[in-house]
């Protein structure tokens, strides 16, 4: 979950800080569970521009990329990279290097 003073240093309005938290969330659970290699974890990066917040999650899994699925009604999971879909401006995945991808979402700040 982004810390709070995120929003309180870089003037995050909160409802995008809520959205980032379950952004943050969703795509740190995908790198765990997804994107987990014995002996290694995953980072998280969050960078505040002056239109945009910018959220990072890289993995070591990079031969495994993120595809949104259809989720079964009674699934319990499946429905991560829809949420992101649906709270992120943007969303993509890039790769390298070697075995490396970083799975990001981009919420868009309210002009002043």
């Amino acid at each position: 979950m982004p810390h709070p003073s995120l929003a309180r240093d870089h003037d995050v309005p909160y409802g995008v800080t809520e959205s980032a938290s379950q952004v943050v969330a969703e795509l740190a659970a995908n790198a765990a569970t997804h994107g987990r290699v014995a002996g290694r974890s995953f980072r998280l990066v969050l960078q505040s521009r002056p239109d945009t917040l910018r959220i990072e999650v890289a993995d070591t899994r990079g031969e495994d990329l993120p595809r949104i699925q259809p989720a079964c009604p009674g699934g319990d999971s499946g429905r991560g990279l829809l949420l992101v879909e649906a709270l992120a401006d943007r969303w993509g995945v890039e790769l390298g290097p070697v075995p490396r991808k970083a799975v990001w979402a981009e919420l868009d700040l309210p002009r002043p």
